[in-house]
Parts: C-alpha cells; sequence; structure tokens
C-alpha cells in the first residue's frame, strides 16, 4: 500500500490523505468533482432539524389513489432532489420507493403491526430529468403472515416510460403487549 501523503485543499472540513501514487492530473479532476458535489460542505442551520429529509421527501410526493394493495402517487423532481447531472437523485429515488412501499404494504394489514424493511431493491433504468412528473404505482405482491413483499413501476407522466423499478421486503414484528 503506497504511502498517504497530500493533503486535500483547505475548503474541505475535514483532511483526508491521498496516496502518491495517483496520477495528479486524476487527482485536480478528482478534486474539483467532491467540491462541485458538495462533499464536507456545511449544512445550514435551517436543514439541520429532526425529519428535515422527509419533510423535504414529503413536500414532492403527492397521493394519487389508495386502494387495498395499491398506492399511486405522483413525484416532482424538483432542483432540491436533483443532482449534479440535473437527474432525480438516487438516494431522494429510494426515500420515495421506501415512503410509497411503506404505504403500500400499510393498505393490507389488518392488525396495527410495526413493519421492519427487510430489503429494498432499486433498478434504474433511465433517469427522470429536473422537472418532471414521476408516476409511482406501488402494488403488494404477496403478504404473508409476517412476510409483504412490494412492487413499484416509476414512469414519467410525460411520455409513460418505464425509469426506475423498485421492490420491497418488509417483515412484520408481533405487537407487544404489555
Amino acid at each position: 500500500m503506497a504511502k498517504p501523503s497530500i493533503a486535500l485543499t483547505e475548503s474541505f472540513a475535514s483532511k483526508a490523505t491521498i496516496s502518491e501514487d495517483i496520477p495528479k492530473e486524476y487527482l485536480n479532476r478528482l478534486l474539483k468533482f467532491l467540491e462541485r458535489v458538495g462533499i464536507s460542505g456545511v449544512v445550514p442551520d435551517h436543514c439541520n432539524t429532526e425529519d428535515f429529509y422527509s419533510n423535504i421527501i414529503g413536500g414532492f410526493l403527492k397521493p394519487l389513489a389508495i386502494l387495498r394493495g395499491r398506492v399511486t402517487c405522483l413525484v416532482s423532481v424538483k432542483p432540491a432532489v436533483t443532482n449534479t447531472f440535473e437527474g432525480f437523485h438516487g438516494g431522494a429515488f429510494a426515500s420515495v420507493a421506501e415512503a410509497v412501499a411503506f404505504a403500500t404494504a400499510r393498505t393490507v394489514l389488518v392488525e396495527d403491526k410495526e413493519l421492519f424493511l427487510g430489503e429494498l431493491s432499486i433498478s434504474y433504468l433511465s433517469s427522470a430529468p429536473k422537472n418532471a412528473e414521476v408516476i409511482v404505482d406501488g402494488s403488494v405482491v404477496r403478504s404473508w403472515r409476517n412476510v409483504t413483499v412490494v412492487e413499484q413501476e416509476f414512469k414519467l407522466k410525460k411520455t409513460g416510460n418505464l425509469v426506475y423499478t423498485a421492490r420491497a421486503t418488509f417483515f412484520h414484528m408481533p405487537v407487544s403487549k404489555l
């Protein structure tokens, strides 16, 4: 392993070391990329509150239909949830997928059981561009006594093109009887 030697620029909040065997030209491009995407950026005080991220995601998500075993929502891809390439940010997308999957699973549970997300599988087929509207269609594939599986399709509202798919597996936690 090479000996770390080069410290990152002062624009980063924390110090990191970089191996000497990385060519300078690649290092400069990497540092510019990291600065552009906001690595070690300062989080504003108004953003440093409990559930801030959930409030952002919820603000872009609107329910269209709620049926037993099925939830359909509309997501607006606003600049706050886009990446540096002006597409729907993967983390924001995953949060939407999780929220809609939870809502969909709740439509088939008779008891007020607590749910535990055991797996969330996501396929990024394309990208939803900034200011696009995406229709999220979640449906329960199977619900057993202690497990519920939800599948989702994310399609552009304008064209109907499929851009993402997701599949969530939930485990039902027994209700505590104290």
